[in-house]
């Protein structure tokens, strides 16, 4: 069955190939549309959306049905009245100027633009209809322009498919297959993709969770399991809606894009790793700390150090508590950035009054040598991946980032779930189970103490060569089968 409904009020208003699609008029929808599967997107093509109209029903029922309608009945109401949508004119109108500025031959009187799904029929207002889709998300909008004192938008109405220009009708139905990334299927050639991936990366980043090889694989595997596979860039913020899932390839942080991202796919309905919440749990090591400490997850000996207090009479009891050397490290930091070892009260001073410039808290923890580092890989509550990070030579990190901002990592061995420690893989599973059920990366010690937590990782790596050394294809695979059950899942 599609995931795309397509609501009209009457059959006729419908032109083009309904492949890849579910059509359905409107009084069909509002009486039997609780059949269709919660998360499935409804594209609201009436002829009205007044209040309490056939329009405004069909999308309320489909939010109600834990659908997802464009337009919303938020989105609805915002254009219901002139004076709702007049604040967001404005940023519109300084577009349109800009816009009219640059081209060789000017309007000289009043026009109207079409935009359909952020496509306008002129493409010299590209710009302009991407912004009013963002803002305005509707199927079909008009813009009335005019010229008075300076050109302005003066009104910005719905319209139904019927209203549609004739030769607009081939325009729109690619407009709609665009957005919809639906695309009717070649006699004999492969079938259409089922499923729609964005996986957000970072053209150039130093150190990305996956290389190139490896999103190659996520791209070429999906083609085998119907999920079209597509890179993106902070860029493609206002694309969100277009996709089914995100899967985040580059680095996460709290004041950073991709938190913007995570929070706009999860507001989409979309499946989403990493999760905002995953991120704002696992990005910060003094919540982390807090949290595996309550439920009993083993880990280093470790304070939070408050600003206010860092002071001559912490410094003994820290030193009392950790003894040296003490690792300090800044609640953000990834990658080794933002660590720093104390070896004496001289570095602790400089150390801390350096890291807490940036945070009110820092976390200073116990130093703990090992010769590697365990990580094991848990997607949605079940281990995935096991790999040891040794050491960078003669350093104490897996990564030693030099002063000209280059870095080196030590070397990597990577086992079978079977292979690997059972309670070293136990540790790491109860570990990411507070985190929430995505895909993470729980960094771990082995001492004779056992086994001791230091991090987990909302975005861990996914390296071919690495990480994928043992599973091979079979990582990907269930990774992305992940997604489809997220996907089919979806409420």
């Amino acid at each position: 069955m599609s995931r795309y409904t397509i609501v009209v009020d009457r059959l006729s208003d419908w032109k083009g190939s309904e492949e890849g699609l579910k059509l359905m008029a409107v009084d069909e929808f509002l009486t039997s549309g609780a059949a269709l599967p919660r998360g499935g997107r409804v594209v609201n093509l009436c002829r009205r959306y007044g209040y309490l109209s056939a329009g405004y029903y069909c999308s309320l029922l489909a939010e109600a049905r834990g659908q997802i309608p464009m337009p919303t009945v938020a989105d609805v109401l915002s254009l219901s009245r002139k004076s709702l949508y007049t604040h967001d004119v404005p940023e519109l109108d300084d577009i349109l100027r800009r816009t009219i500025r640059r081209l060789t031959l000017p309007p000289d009187k009043a026009f109207t633009i079409i935009v359909l799904f952020g496509q306008a029929d002129d493409g010299r207002f590209k710009r302009l209809a991407s912004q009013c889709f963002d803002i305005f998300r509707y199927p079909i909008v008009r813009l009335q322009i005019e010229k008075k004192s300076q050109w302005r938008i003066t009104e910005i109405v719905p319209m139904g498919l019927h209203q549609l220009p004739e030769e607009l009708s081939g325009w729109f139905q690619t407009a709609l297959r665009a957005y919809t990334r639906t695309r009717k299927a070649l006699s004999g050639g492969r079938p259409p993709s089922l499923y729609n991936l964005a996986v957000l990366y970072e053209p150039g980043e130093a150190m990305p969770p996956s290389d190139k090889a490896a999103l190659d694989r996520f791209l070429r595997i999906g083609q085998a399991l119907r999920i079209d596979v597509e890179l993106i860039t902070s860029k493609d913020y206002r694309r969100i809606p277009e996709f089914d899932a995100l899967f985040i390839r580059t680095t996460t942080a709290i004041d950073h894009y991709t938190y913007q991202f995570a929070r706009k796919a999860e507001q989409e309905g979309l499946a989403v790793i990493d999760d905002p919440t995953s991120i704002l749990r696992c990005t910060n090591k003094v919540f982390l700390h807090e949290l595996l400490i309550r439920h009993g997850i083993p880990t280093p000996r470790s304070e939070a150090i408050n600003r206010l207090d860092f002071n001559d009479e912490m410094l003994p009891l820290l030193e009392h508590r950790l003894g040296y050397p003490i690792v300090l490290k800044i609640p953000d930091g990834s990658f080794s950035r933002g660590i720093r070892k104390a070896e004496n009260r001289q570095q602790l001073i400089e150390y801390g009054t350096e890291l807490l410039k940036h945070s009110r808290l820092i976390l200073a923890q116990e130093f703990i040598y090992t010769q590697f580092d365990w990580r094991v890989g848990v997607l949605n509550g079940k281990p995935l991946y096991v790999c040891q990070y040794e050491m960078s030579h003669k350093h104490w990190q897996i990564v030693k980032h030099r002063s000209d901002g280059s870095f080196q990592e030590g070397g990597y061995k990577t086992f079978t779930i079977e292979e690997a420690p059972k309670a070293l893989v136990e540790t790491a599973t109860r570990a990411a189970a507070l985190m929430g059920n995505g895909l993470y990366g729980v960094d771990i010690k082995q001492t004779d103490k056992g086994f001791l937590v230091i991090e987990v990782n909302d975005n861990p790596n996914i390296e071919h060569g690495v990480e994928d050394k043992i599973l091979q294809d079979k990582l990907y695979i269930a990774i992305l089968q992940d997604f489809i059950r997220r996907i089919d899942t979806a409420t």
